[in-house]
């Protein structure tokens, strides 16, 4: 699988924020599926990674084969752990360029481990 980005340079600044942040901060991985086979997944990750809604970073993407050369991307991002954020998550994936359909596979504390 190839990672596509790890916190991304212009995002320093927020990460640094991060750091600061006194609340409860989850990890939300989500499944984001291509609007159709010709959709541009490095594309899709790009806008993702560069400009996420004002708290939310996304830490890793990669993608993940489904079916005869069609790929779906796997991505974390960290939010913060208050009422709205998930649709707020899922909100600005959705209006993504080549965005299809997500599914949300978990969500945990930031301190945990996800494989």
């Amino acid at each position: 699988m190839k990672v596509a980005g790890i916190f991304l340079d212009s995002t320093s600044a927020l990460v640094a924020d991060l750091r600061d942040h006194n609340m409860t901060r989850l990890i939300a991985r989500v499944r984001i599926l291509p609007s159709d086979a010709d959709s541009d997944l490095e594309g899709i990750i790009a806008t993702l990674s560069q400009s996420p809604p004002n708290g939310i970073v996304m830490k890793q993407s990669m993608k993940e084969p489904i079916a005869f050369g069609l790929y779906a991307i796997i991505s974390d991002f960290v939010i913060d752990d208050a009422e709205g954020e998930m649709d707020r998550l899922e909100d600005s994936i959705k209006s993504v360029r080549g965005v299809g359909e997500i599914e949300v596979l978990l969500i945990s504390r930031q301190s945990v481990s996800i494989k």
